[in-house]
């Protein structure tokens, strides 16, 4: 089968389409026929082997596929230990999911590790309130704008999302968020409170890093939530000291999705809402580009250098 691998670390040159052998799968897991692999920011991580977890060589990158199962099923699925970059993959049996025809492979795909992660973020490690404000950065890509969705659909009472241009801004709002304003790390927290109204904001969704970091902590009210789950600009804030926090009443919150995979009620359950709330057409996950797998680099290149909106998609048929 056709399938990019890595056999050294680096940036996106290191993605390669080779010919290797047919995964074979063992019990308690599917073989699946890919028509198409989800590319996700962590995946740039992975294939530098800058992630959470280590990677190991040779690999094939790609937690997300949408295809057939060896008797018709057609599903979405978590590859956990990546492999999805190719024409075939396996999966645990528990972590695939039935997707309804309402739904495109493209759609389904933004659910796995966005969807679930945009989900878990403001429900599990945000706890919005009714009346809350949110806090969305990146809010044009793959989480942010499905975080947009979900914050208004959880019933924050306002969504502000920041985004590096104008364009990726005025998608923002047409996703529903209430105000939109620049991501630069400059003078954010002063664009924050203003677009607060004045007031200092409740949660805020935070994937950069950095300085971005710094200054939503300090935009953040009483109890308000920072929840950081992403390094983008691959830069570490200032660490944060036990007096910052306790002096403002403030919380910072660290989230990876992983952990949530195997526990009781945070993988199907939320999964199957997302898959309903797109089936009906209360949430719209935006696919932003379809590249053959060949061009995997070009996805990451892309991906790196904030060219792209929503969720982006190999497909394993160029």
């Amino acid at each position: 089968m056709r399938a990019i691998q890595v056999t050294e670390f680096g940036g996106p040159e290191v993605l390669r389409l080779v010919e290797v052998p047919d995964p074979r799968p063992e019990p308690g897991r599917l073989l699946i026929d890919v028509s198409a692999a989800g590319v996700n920011y962590a995946d740039t991580h992975a294939v530098e082997d800058s992630y959470l977890s280590r990677s190991a060589l040779p690999m094939i990158p790609g937690g997300e596929v949408a295809g057939r199962t060896e008797d018709g099923r057609r599903i979405v699925a978590l590859a956990e230990n990546y492999g999805g970059y190719a024409e075939k993959a396996v999966v645990r049996e528990d972590l695939a999911i039935d997707v309804p025809d309402s739904v495109s492979d493209g759609q389904a795909l933004a659910l796995i590790v966005q969807g679930l992660t945009a989900w878990h973020l403001l429900r599990t490690s945000g706890r919005v309130a009714l009346g809350e404000s949110v806090v969305v950065h990146a809010a044009a890509g793959g989480t942010g704008s499905l975080a947009v969705q979900l914050a208004q659909a959880f019933g924050a009472g306002r969504v502000i999302a920041t985004a590096s241009t104008q364009e990726k801004r005025d998608l923002a709002l047409a996703l529903g968020a209430d105000v939109a304003v620049d991501a630069d790390a400059e003078g954010l927290k002063d664009r924050l409170v203003e677009a607060n109204g004045g007031r200092k904001v409740d949660v805020v969704l935070e994937m950069t890093g950095g300085r971005v970091f710094e200054e939503s902590l300090a935009a953040l009210a009483p109890f308000g939530r920072l929840v950081t789950y992403g390094m983008a600009s691959r830069r570490s804030p200032e660490p944060v000291h036990a007096a910052q926090l306790m002096g403002r009443s403030r919380a910072v919150v660290g989230f990876w999705l992983m952990h949530a995979i195997g526990r009781p009620g945070m993988y199907r359950e939320p999964l199957s809402e997302l898959l309903e709330m797109v089936g009906d057409g209360r949430l719209t996950p935006q696919v932003g580009g379809v590249y053959p797998l060949a061009e995997a680099a070009r996805a990451h290149e892309d991906l790196r250098a904030r060219r792209t909106v929503g969720k982006l998609v190999l497909d394993t048929s160029r």
